[in-house]
């Protein structure tokens, strides 16, 4: 086998114990997630107590990633302040140095039998929780057996001449080191996984120890950067946390970088394994940082506070705010985050639809100019909800889970082209502005009524979405026969006054027929969003 061939195996080898971190951190999340909430919502007496409850969730998830989102969400709903907040990432950091060292003891053994038994509880439970400790069991074994094959495998590239010329040629460049382990940290969103591979390669003389303490500090310095990517846009409150945690390690990181010969040359006295050497130095860097900054958690949480003031929040509307990152492994919870955006979502329509009225009786650009830049903004919006919800079908869902995806994709779908068709209104409106013309009274009247209709219907969808009222969607479904009424008439009185000679109506002609369609195009939408209620009962009936 060739050079490459074994480094794609060693590339292969990491994705797999990567993939049995997160279903190590799925599984727990499934099983524990409501329970963890609570603890860490009652997790704000105290720092040290705050400190404790990171240690112990993120020893549960085995992902300071995963605790730094969880915090965040709490942080961005009021929950629990920032200094609280710093001090559980404090010890998000050191619970995932624990589970390192747990996982440094060669027990490779294990893995077969953990595989086995996490398999057989997880496609032989009906039980959703032995389930989910079934997929913990396949995790940890996966986890086990990656680092038994990335010792294999580091083995054979240890003696590649590329491998020994690119060490070479890195070993007096640290800072690249660094760079380089942060930015593989950030890609593979654990630096728990990147540790254990540094650990394991290390170990088999790929890199020498001085090396692997760079390389370990950048994959703490790399983990602290997927928190902030990922609260990136949402409400200010929500980055505060791991912005305060990456100051925490970036401040520690400099402080310690001198002293780092010093320190390799003492790891010895704690164990001769090169692998326990990686793995206590990890957890000595992590112990390093708590005790430096546990004392100043809430003076850093109030000057992040006053650094980043609510005010500065997004006022986008297309910058989601319910969609909880942290949820998408719990499908019901993550469905409930996303219902509330969709909601959200159906309220700036709602103002849409009110102010293009207003702008078209007022003549008023700069309102016009405002539903358009909404329009954007909703587009935004409509493709994070369909993300995360495609993320969340990519998980088994139940047929209650399933049916709420399509209920939500198909009035998420028909929200994006009411928004759409509004926008298009919106240029009309901008249109007849510019060419200073005007709608006949009883013109302006007959769209007038026909809008109130849109209106009042659109607030029965919504309910339709959010109570499934199969009454409510009947009455919908035949309002689409009325509307279509409504718009012949509209045009029949049109021609009438386009024959009786009206000047306003023969100068708006186009520009009323095109108010009239694009009307009944929205109401399209409208009655689509009453569908999934309809069907659901049909299939229920025929059950």
């Amino acid at each position: 086998m060739s050079g490459g061939a074994y480094f794609i195996n060693l590339l292969g080898t990491v994705a797999l114990l990567i993939w049995g971190m997160r279903l190590v951190s799925t599984g727990m999340s499934r099983a524990l997630g409501s329970e963890l909430r609570q603890v860490i919502s009652v997790s704000v007496s105290n720092r040290f107590r705050s400190f404790l409850v990171g240690v112990g969730v993120t020893s549960l998830l085995q992902s300071s990633t995963a605790t730094s989102l969880l915090v965040s969400s709490f942080a961005a709903r009021g929950l629990i302040a920032t200094g609280p907040a710093l001090a559980i990432m404090l010890g998000a950091d050191v619970g995932t140095s624990l589970v390192a060292q747990v996982l440094a003891f060669d027990v490779s053994w294990l893995s077969p039998v953990l595989i086995f038994v996490g398999v057989t509880m997880h496609f032989m439970s009906a039980k959703s929780v032995f389930m989910q400790v079934g997929r913990i069991a396949i995790g940890l074994g996966i986890i086990l057996l990656s680092l038994k094959l990335l010792v294999g495998s580091s083995q054979i590239i240890r003696d590649a001449d590329g491998i020994r010329y690119f060490l070479s040629t890195v070993q007096d460049e640290v800072f690249l080191v660094v760079l380089l382990t942060g930015l593989l940290t950030w890609i593979a969103h654990s630096s728990l996984a990147i540790v254990l591979m540094i650990m394991s390669i290390a170990s088999s003389g790929v890199v020498p120890v001085s090396l692997a303490i760079f390389m370990v500090l950048g994959a703490n310095l790399g983990g602290v950067v997927t928190p902030i990517i990922a609260n990136y846009g949402k409400d200010i409150r929500a980055l505060r946390v791991p912005i305060g945690n990456a100051l925490f390690k970036l401040t520690g990181a400099l402080i310690i970088f001198p002293f780092l010969d010093l320190v390799t040359a003492m790891l010895p006295l704690f164990g001769q394994e090169i692998t326990r050497q990686i793995v206590n130095f990890h957890t000595f860097f992590n112990i390093y940082i708590v005790c430096v900054f546990i004392f100043a958690t809430n003076v850093v949480g109030k000057y992040l506070d006053q650094r980043f003031p609510d005010s500065m929040r997004e006022n986008d509307p297309g910058v989601p705010q319910y969609l909880d990152r942290l949820a998408v492994n719990e499908p019901s919870a993550a469905l409930a985050s996303a219902e509330r955006e969709a909601i959200r979502m159906g309220d700036i329509v709602e103002g849409m639809l009110n102010d293009s009225l207003v702008a078209l009786q007022k003549n008023d650009k700069k309102l016009s100019a405002i539903i358009i830049k909404k329009d954007d903004s909703l587009d935004k919006l409509y493709e994070s909800i369909k993300l995360y919800v495609t993320e969340i079908s990519r998980e088994s869902l139940s047929v209650e889970d399933s049916r709420r995806v399509t209920n939500l994709l198909t009035f998420t779908t028909n929200l994006e082209h009411i928004g759409d068709v509004l926008g298009n209104l919106m240029e009309l409106v901008l249109k007849k502005i510019k060419k200073k013309k005007r709608f006949s009274d009883d013109g302006f009247l007959e769209i007038t009524e026909i809008h109130e209709r849109v209106v009042r219907n659109f607030r029965h969808a919504l309910g339709v979405f959010i109570s499934n009222d199969r009454a409510l969607a009947s009455r919908l479904q035949k309002e689409k026969k009325t509307m279509k009424l409504l718009e012949r008439k509209g045009i029949e009185n049109h021609m009438d006054r386009l024959r009786e000679g009206r000047i306003e109506s023969i100068e708006t002609s186009a520009l009323h027929m095109d108010f009239l369609r694009d009307l009944l195009r929205i109401h399209s939408h409208i009655v689509a969003i009453s569908s999934p209620a309809l069907v659901r009962d049909e299939a229920t009936n025929k059950n």
